[in-house]
């Protein structure tokens, strides 16, 4: 009887042990894909002014509410949504306090919907916008995690908590390099409300949106939801030096920099004989800019001779200008050889407006991408082509030979016009 029991009992401990080492990796892996999972804030301006009727007949804060519900009925399963008022507490006339207005309606996480649309169901007009601190807010409400982060930004109004300036303010969050994007949405927008809202998506690499109908707003921040489910590669957070020996050594991988007016950013990337390293570079003009600018990527060597280089230039009509470089190392028969440290230095000719401000620099985002080298002779790279030099000798040989016969041609005309 002793034995049956003590046999009875080493069971139920090594099932309980059994079920115990099941849970755990069980409940690594569940916060591992939290970790992973996109996360989206939803921030709502319900200002005084979100009262009036000018939105299919109801007012814009009657359609803020029947795109919410719409919204929080199509949200992913795999999103952490969460939702920020801003304006939606205080009806006094005090601005400081007024500025201090922003809240977290629902927690970002997993969407309990009925929850969700009962907190929005609760919300009435009533006071400032303060955009800059709510923005700073939900820049908090989104920390942690490793997934895509996206503020979707809905105002049918302009910042009142000067001079906190909220494209400031985003420029700021997007100089953390934390991979943050802010979509905005104005509401029955005005010039100077379209302007603000544009500068805020613009400084994060956002998308601006102006909204007169429900269905038009239901549409557009189910589109961001969706977007941030996608998958995306985040830029990893880096910072250039003032020279190459200082610079630090990058992998194959994107990479996101702050770049100030006419400044130079140095990097190093190790080139394995029998590789190809092809760098790409974007600088956004993310503020007013000065008509006429452009950006120069370089790859040189060590002690100072340039290998290769990629140019573009802009005029005024572009928010983003690229370019980009291939460089092949050639193969090696030394199995021992060691690699090339290749220098690549970004420079620009931007110039900031009257009364622009100057800091923090212009977002730069560098992707650079080690392959193995060209094994077709058919590519332009294998020839060097992309260094230049070949490309110009063969466009001198192919305008001496075409000077040779335009020559000759000529001569034979002459001939038999005094021939006949």
């Amino acid at each position: 009887m002793i034995r049956t029991q003590r046999l009875a009992a080493g069971v139920c401990a090594l099932l309980a042990a059994l079920t115990a080492g099941l849970a755990f990796p069980a409940g690594a892996v569940a916060d591992e894909t939290t970790a992973l999972a996109p996360k989206v804030d939803l921030v709502l301006d319900v200002s005084g002014s979100m009262r009036a009727k000018d939105i299919d007949g109801g007012t814009r804060m009657a359609a803020a509410k029947q795109a919410f519900n719409e919204v929080l009925d199509a949200t992913p399963e795999t999103v952490l949504l969460g939702i920020r008022t801003l304006g939606a507490n205080y009806p006094g006339d005090d601005q400081k306090t007024g500025c201090k207005d922003t809240a977290q309606l629902y927690p970002v996480g997993q969407v309990d919907r009925t929850e969700a649309k009962a907190a929005v169901a609760t919300l009435s007009p009533t006071g400032w916008t303060p955009i800059g601190p709510a923005l700073l807010k939900a820049a908090d409400d989104l920390d942690g995690g490793t997934g895509s982060k996206r503020i979707v930004l809905i105002s049918d109004g302009e910042d009142t908590c000067a001079p906190l300036d909220p494209c400031e303010v985003a420029r700021e969050i997007a100089a953390k390099g934390i991979g943050l994007t802010i979509d905005t949405l104005g509401l029955v927008p005005n010039t100077k409300m379209r302007q603000q809202l544009s500068c805020i998506a613009e400084a994060t690499g956002g998308t601006y949106t102006s909204v007169e109908h429900t269905d038009e707003l239901t549409d557009k921040v189910n589109q961001l939801v969706d977007r941030a489910a996608d998958p995306v590669v985040t830029p990893v957070a880096t910072e250039g030096a003032d020279s190459c020996s200082k610079a630090p050594t990058l992998k194959s991988g994107l990479y996101t920099d702050r770049e100030e007016f006419g400044q130079e950013r140095w990097y190093r990337v190790d080139v394995e004989p029998g590789q190809e390293l092809r760098a790409s570079v974007s600088v956004a003009s993310d503020r007013a800019m000065n008509p006429d600018y452009g950006v120069l990527l370089r790859a040189v060597t060590v002690h100072g001779r340039e290998i290769v280089r990629g140019e573009a230039a802009g005029n005024g009509r572009t928010d983003v200008v690229s370019t980009g470089l291939r460089y092949p190392k050639a193969d090696s028969d030394d199995e021992d050889a060691a690699a090339e440290t290749v220098c690549l230095q970004v420079t620009n000719s931007f110039s900031a407006g009257s009364g622009v401000k100057t800091t923090p620099g212009m977002p730069v985002e560098l992707t650079v991408d080690v392959v193995d080298g060209p094994s077709q002779a058919s590519d332009v790279a294998s020839f060097g082509l992309g260094r230049g030099w070949w490309l110009l000798g063969l466009l001198v040989l192919v305008g001496f030979l075409a000077g040779l016969i335009w020559g000759w041609l000529s001569r034979w005309r002459v001939a038999v016009w005094r021939t006949n």
